[in-house]
């Protein structure tokens, strides 16, 4: 039986083919993400484990400049007493923050939030042993900094040129001194990196004398663990010292589990694109069988038992799914490699290593596409078993049935009315619905694919008089063979249904989602400017502030600082504004009293803040500072809640007496004449043309918040085309064998007078009927989904308003009957081909 398997695998190559592709595409997927994050994992680790191979021990302190209270780090002196320790080679203490390197265009080089700046600490020797020169040397002198290479070959420097570089406080130009190559994980994630020297570092970004960081290296022989015990009762509190083992072994632990959640994603895209396949894979051998009833039925008469038959059949799965295996498998690999290159296209680069080909996905890719395979076939041979002998003395082709699907449509009406149920009453629970959906999303789906079969006469019907109308006798047999076999429609459709969900889902997410952050960001900003940061989301510099200020044509400005204080006895974030002005660029909606009273040195509250603890204008309340000094503070106004600003108002004057180094993560700015390239051009003048800091207007703004979101749905998109693409496979192997099958019909009505331009017509209308069947299901049942997720979130999201994005929908569906003409041409282009006397005569 075995052979017999394998004779049937070689006789129908070309119908298998689909198949093949399909389990090749979703085991490629698979294989592909496993090895993918193997090999980045692999490097990551070995980078990690390179950068601590000649570090004994480390320390890390959590100090900071602005804390009185305790030391900012760990002090020079005690880096000397380090140095003295027995078996101590040598002790380096660093220091950094943020740095960015303005090119020649005046921009930014590099990814913002991984631009940061450091110490060149030379040994006895002159070399700083994390940095290795290509050009030039370490800066030694107050003016001179030395950039990595990727960051000198992007901005065109070289050794002794003039380059501007931005920390928080205000730009500087420093002379180019050296060019070094680094292993540093940030500068390989797009970054840069600028060394300046000790000095310069240590005023920058901690204080005079003071490491942030200290490596220790060992002498020959030396134990490291030895060399921790005497380390630590050197340290002050707020430092932590651990072996470079145990730091490379923990930073190893963490890449891990970062790695997991990519992984953890791909996979799940690659089990929606596998669960597609098996529509494809299960059609495919319902086919087959169909057409080989004849055959099966005379292996019944002498002597094959149903269990051999039906072992037959998933023999055929297992060739087929091995084979479709070991294709998608190399396919994997080379997806992999891919990738690992298509990282620098993005700005990063993954560290050098070979690929890595472990155990596991060779193993996943065999297990995944031979037992989907089989799971797939396991119907299809259940059926051709249950043939009689008798069936040799009909015709080849099975004759098509019309035996009542009352069974299946019941379990499936069932399953879906719970689905649908589960899916309501999460929607009803709010924020704690989020399971209960997922489970009725599942039950809803998978009883919508029992029940399309039996969808399919109905919805098919509505359309059969248009296509009779426009398209004639073509249109009308058409519509009638989608209909002719709806459990074959309906796996067809169901693949196209699944894929569409998905993505009618998350296109009514994103859409509502960006709507409501657009109308938050239109409705509360009034401001012409919004100035932050462009790097690593630090605060502004006060010095910032005042420049603003001055700037021509700057009718009002305020920032919005963060701080906290301790206000009748609760904690409550501070937003620090300008008195006067902050109405001019935030729209604060007062409920109670006058925001005025901010110039007196008054505070607001919101009103969601005030009702909870029974808060009114007058009210005087004790108060506990950041920096721990007590006091009083009388409440001036009640203001609706506001999402740019916190929960307290309060004037800059009041909390700038507390807080030494304010966090200012930005500023707003109203303009006269509002946003124009001459008033953004005054700005970036008068803060000194800044590339760390970026000035957006209202749309930029607009852009920020909802790009995330679009980059979010474009991600997801790409991800599910693998879906898509195995869906569409399956129109295009249904219509080839239900081509097939019709020969006879087809020649009958060629002999009769339809012309070949007609059955191309006819043909391609049967693929857009069950393609947009497929969409329209899909579009259905994304679009509810995406109403029931919308209603566990919408409390915690301002302006949450459901949007159905009808534009992308009618694209969604204009695609998907593309989808049918294109898959259509070839089994058009064949049945049109076929020769009507020799069709005719075919069993």
């Amino acid at each position: 039986m075995f052979k017999t398997a394998l004779r049937n695998v070689l006789a129908h190559k070309a119908r298998l083919l689909m198949t093949v592709l399909a389990v090749m595409l979703g085991v490629a997927f698979v294989s592909g993400t496993l090895v993918f994050t193997d090999t980045l994992g692999s490097a990551f680790r070995n980078q990690s484990a390179k950068s601590y191979d000649k570090v004994a021990v480390a320390v890390s302190t959590y100090g900071s400049r602005d804390d009185s209270e305790r030391d900012p780090g760990v002090s020079g002196q005690t880096l000397r007493k380090m140095e003295k320790l027995d078996g101590v080679a040598s002790a380096t203490g660093r220091v950094d923050g943020f740095a960015g390197v303005a090119g020649t265009d005046g921009k930014l080089i590099g990814q913002g939030w991984a631009n940061k700046g450091g110490n060149f600490a030379p040994g006895k020797d002159g070399k700083d042993p994390a940095y290795t020169f290509a050009q030039g040397h370490g800066p030694v002198k107050d003016d001179e900094i030395a950039l990595d290479k990727d960051t000198a070959d992007k901005g065109e420097y070289h050794v002794g040129d003039s380059v501007r570089v931005a920390t928080n406080g205000p730009v500087r130009t420093y002379r180019l001194a050296g060019v070094f190559t680094t292993e540093d994980g940030q500068v390989n994630a797009g970054g840069s990196l600028v060394l300046f020297d000790t000095a310069v570092a240590q005023k920058l970004y901690l204080k005079p004398g003071w490491f942030q960081n200290v490596s220790v290296a060992a002498a020959p022989g030396a134990d490291a663990q030895k060399i921790l015990d005497e380390v630590k009762p050197l340290l002050p509190e707020n430092a932590e010292a651990k072996t470079g083992k145990a730091l490379a072994a923990q930073e190893a632990k963490d890449i891990e589990e970062g790695l997991s959640g990519l992984n953890q994603m791909l996979l799940v895209f690659a089990g929606i694109a596998l669960f597609v396949g098996i529509f494809l894979i299960s059609n495919t051998f319902t086919m087959l069988v169909a057409q080989r009833t004849r055959e099966l039925a005379l292996m019944r008469a002498v002597g094959a038992s149903r269990g051999q038959v039906r072992r037959s059949v998933l023999a055929e799965a297992l060739v087929v799914g091995a084979v479709a295996s070991a294709i998608g498998f190399a396919l994997g690999v080379g997806l992999a490699s891919g990738l690992q290159s298509a990282i620098g296209m993005f700005g990063a680069k993954v560290p050098a290593g070979p690929l890595v080909i472990s155990a596991t996905p060779v193993i996943a890719a065999l297990a995944v596409g031979i037992l989907v395979t089989v799971i797939a076939a396991l119907l299809p041979a259940w059926r051709a078993a249950k043939i009689p002998p008798v069936a040799a003395m009909n015709s080849v082709h099975g004759v098509a049935t019309t035996k009542s699907l009352v069974v299946r449509n019941s379990i499936g009406g069932v399953i879906t009315l719970g689905g649908a149920a589960a899916i309501v009453a999460g929607a009803a629970a709010g924020k704690d619905g989020k399971y209960t959906i997922g489970l009725g999303a599942f039950l809803a789906l998978i009883g919508i694919i029992i029940l399309i079969p039996l969808l399919s006469r109905p919805v098919i019907a509505l359309v059969r008089p248009a296509l009779s109308k426009v398209f004639g006798v073509s249109g009308k047999l058409a519509s009638q063979n989608a209909v002719r076999n709806p459990r074959r429609t309906g796996a067809t459709a169901s693949a196209l249904a699944i894929g569409l969900t998905l993505v009618t889902g998350l296109s009514v997410l994103g859409v509502t989602l960006g709507t409501a952050i657009d109308k938050m960001t239109t409705d509360n900003i009034k401001a012409d400017y919004m100035v932050q940061m462009a790097a690593d989301g630090s605060g502004l510099d006060k010095d910032v502030l005042t420049a603003l200020r001055k700037a021509p044509g700057v009718s009002a400005v305020s920032p919005t600082q963060s701080s906290f204080l301790k206000l009748g006895g609760f904690d409550e974030s501070v937003a620090a504004v300008t008195p006067g002005d902050i109405e001019k660029v935030i729209n604060v909606e007062t409920v109670s009293g006058s925001l005025a009273t901010l110039a007196q040195g008054q505070i607001a509250v919101d009103d969601e803040t005030a009702a909870k603890h029974g808060w009114k204008p007058g009210a005087r309340l004790p108060v506990e500072f950041s920096d721990k000094k007590k006091g009083q503070l009388t409440i001036g106004a009640v203001f609706k809640k506001n999402e740019f600003l916190n929960t307290v108002l309060a004037p800059t004057s009041l909390t700038d007496q507390h807080d030494t180094q304010p966090y200012m993560p930005q500023v707003f700015v109203k303009t006269d004449g509002g946003a124009t390239s001459a008033n953004e051009k005054a700005l970036v003048s008068a803060l000194g043309d800044n590339p760390a800091i970026s000035i957006m207007d209202q749309q930029d703004i607009r852009n920020t918040f909802g790009g995330m979101i679009n980059t979010l749905l474009n991600i997801m998109y790409g991800l599910l085309a693998m879906a898509l693409i195995i869906a569409v496979l399956g129109v295009v192997n249904t219509l080839a064998m239900s081509v097939f099958e019709r020969q006879q019909e087809i020649g009958m009505l060629r002999a009769i007078g339809l012309d070949r331009g007609r059955v191309k017509t006819m043909i391609r209308l049967e693929a857009v009927v069950i393609s947009l069947f497929g969409a329209v299901i899909g579009v259905g049942l994304g679009s509810f989904l995406a109403w029931a997720i919308g209603q566990t979130i919408k409390k915690s999201i301002p302006n949450y308003a459901l949007v159905i994005p009808w534009d992308r929908i009618g694209i969604f569906l204009l695609l998907a009957a593309l989808v049918g003409v294109l898959a259509a041409m070839w089994p058009a282009r064949s049945a049109a081909r076929l020769n009507m006397l020799t069709a005719i005569k075919t069993e």
